[in-house]
């Protein structure tokens, strides 16, 4: 039996303005799996995190960080990084690492509707499946620099 990685579990966190997908992987770093979505006017999402971490003993934040198509950040990168700021300070012993989440969510929205399910009136699953996107993608290539 393989040893618990340090970097896992890890959560993944798709950055929205009404709505904030979770993701998770398991101890190993083997898989994503869908967790919840938070109603961002309903509840604080940085709290909300910060006691689902805990909880779950998540050793690494892994948070989408959108990019334009030409590679450039704009007005939503600057809101992530606000966010990821805000979470810094709430859980301060667990690296934030950000991954390109360019078209996590068209990607995620494709394997819905691949899978039968229908994509506009699932929105909140759309938002867990973008999570899980990017978990996989920095499972697979790594984090940016933050």
């Amino acid at each position: 039996m393989h040893a618990p990685s340090l970097t896992h579990p890890a959560l993944g966190i798709d950055h929205g303005d009404a709505r904030v997908g979770i993701a998770a992987t398991d101890d190993f770093g083997i898989l994503a799996y869908p967790v919840e979505t938070i109603d961002t006017a309903a509840h604080d999402p940085v709290a909300w995190i910060g006691e689902l971490a805990e909880r779950r003993g998540s050793r690494t934040l892994v948070l989408g960080l959108p990019f334009r198509l030409d590679g450039s950040e704009g007005s939503a990168a600057a809101k992530v990084r606000v966010f990821a700021a805000r979470l810094q300070l709430r859980l301060p012993d667990i690296p934030l690492v950000f991954v390109d989440e360019t078209l996590t969510t068209t990607s995620a929205a494709a394997k819905l509707q691949q899978a039968g399910r229908k994509v506009r009136s699932h929105k909140s699953i759309i938002d867990q499946a973008a999570a899980v996107e990017i978990l996989n993608l920095w499972m697979t290539e790594g984090g940016l620099q933050p």
